[in-house]
């Protein structure tokens, strides 16, 4: 359905992230994908969702000089929003062990933004999950980072691995952007872009 409404449309995907691309085939949109590196750094004085818009808005950046008329690139940044501060990836196991542990019996915020750029517009969207763990013991902790190893991911974990299953006990909010995505964003906008143009 989507795909015959961007048929006269080129999507572009930067991102490697596995996830995030099999949410597009998912959603049955035809895409490509491109990667350029870039430093993902922000301003200190950024909080909450604005680091997730910067990141991926920074994201964009390198692409815009090349974009055709008809194509429409879609750069977006997960965190974990956690007492005042942003979660990101683990540098090695001992990280990940303190990030999981202070998510422990208690509650936290992921925050997805999206940015979708033309050649002659950018519009960036966020969606934000609030996930309570249940009290992890440690054993678990060091179980899940030894079988799972999730040191690509914000916050040292994935909601859709071992220790989602065991140690979820509320969501509120998009269960797919924990995941990496907000999917139902990511369907309207590029819904709104093709009625508006």
């Amino acid at each position: 359905m989507l795909n015959e409404k961007l048929k006269n449309h080129n999507i572009i995907l930067a991102s490697g992230s596995p996830r995030r691309q099999e949410f597009f085939k998912t959603l049955g949109l035809n895409f490509e994908i491109r990667l350029k590196p870039i430093a993902e750094d922000y301003p200190t004085r950024l909080r909450h969702f604005e680091i997730s818009d910067y990141l991926a808005q920074l994201k964009a950046l390198p692409f815009k000089n090349e974009l055709k008329e008809n194509d429409i690139l879609i750069t977006s940044d997960t965190i974990v929003w956690h007492n005042n501060r942003a979660l990101g990836k683990p540098r090695n196991e001992t990280d990940a062990f303190q990030i999981i542990k202070s998510l422990s019996n208690t509650t936290h915020e992921v925050i997805t933004s999206v940015c979708f750029t033309t050649k002659t517009f950018e519009k960036t969207l966020n969606a934000i999950t609030k996930v309570t763990f249940k009290d992890l013991t440690d054993e678990e902790i060091s179980y899940y980072i030894s079988t799972c190893k999730p040191f690509d991911k914000a916050g040292a974990y994935g909601i859709q691995e071992w220790i989602g299953q065991i140690g979820v006990t509320k969501i509120e909010g998009s269960y797919f952007n924990v995941m990496g995505l907000p999917t139902h964003i990511v369907y309207k906008t590029l819904i709104d872009i093709v009625n508006d143009l």
